[in-house]
């Protein structure tokens, strides 16, 4: 699977790993990396701050970022370039639904429906799943400005809609790893055993853990 995937896509919630992750396989596999840049979010740090106040420009923000780097992406795969990126625009909704009204999410519904783009089917995406408690720890780690106001309990809420959004999800090949005993992205022997995971992988989805 691994060896035939042009378009990778690292996914998972905040605390995951999964830029650290597209990053290292980048650099593995010699892939173009097309990353989201919520530094470049005006709105996010005050979105932690005031979800209900900053919520649908947060959202908004985002949309229209994921959708530029949507077309490089499109682009680079056309100039015949392997890419990795973090994020599936499928899941914008996700977070629409966890933060905004009723009547911002009507709106945001239509801002994204004019705004989509044209379908980018990843040829494999890799899913990091982990407990609340270790996202939170990561993300006090790592120690970022805009993260200081997350709290667990919202991370244990995103945590549970990307497990329910990729329990249906069937637009690509699925290979979802446990993120709370699995660390390919500090440990150099996780990392290789994934690699040779997603290399042997035969099927449309397959959970690899430990455990």
């Amino acid at each position: 699977m691994l060896e035939k995937a042009r378009y990778i896509v690292v996914e998972g919630p905040i605390g995951a790993g999964k830029t650290s992750l597209a990053r290292r396989l980048s650099e593995r596999l010699s892939a173009s990396l097309v990353l989201e840049q919520p530094e470049m979010n005006p709105f996010l740090a005050r979105f932690y701050a005031e979800r209900e106040r900053w919520a649908l420009a947060t959202q908004i923000e985002f949309l229209f970022q994921r959708a530029d780097l949507l077309a490089e992406a499109t682009r680079l795969l056309q100039g015949g370039q392997r890419v990795i990126s973090d994020f599936v625009l499928e899941k914008d909704p996700l977070f629409a639904s966890l933060n905004l009204t009723e009547d911002e999410a009507r709106l945001y519904e239509k801002v994204f429906t004019q705004l989509r783009p044209a379908p980018l089917r990843p040829d494999l995406v890799i899913y990091l799943q982990a407990q609340p408690e270790t996202l939170i720890e990561r993300v006090r780690k790592r120690g970022l400005d805009a993260e200081r106001r997350i709290t667990e309990q919202y991370l244990g809420t995103v945590s549970e809609r990307y497990a329910r959004f990729f329990h249906d999800y069937n637009a690509a090949p699925l290979f979802v790893i446990n993120a709370e005993v699995l660390n390919p992205v500090d440990e150099d022997d996780d990392f290789e055993l994934i690699l040779q995971r997603l290399q042997a992988m035969r099927g449309y989805r397959e959970y690899f853990s430990y455990a």
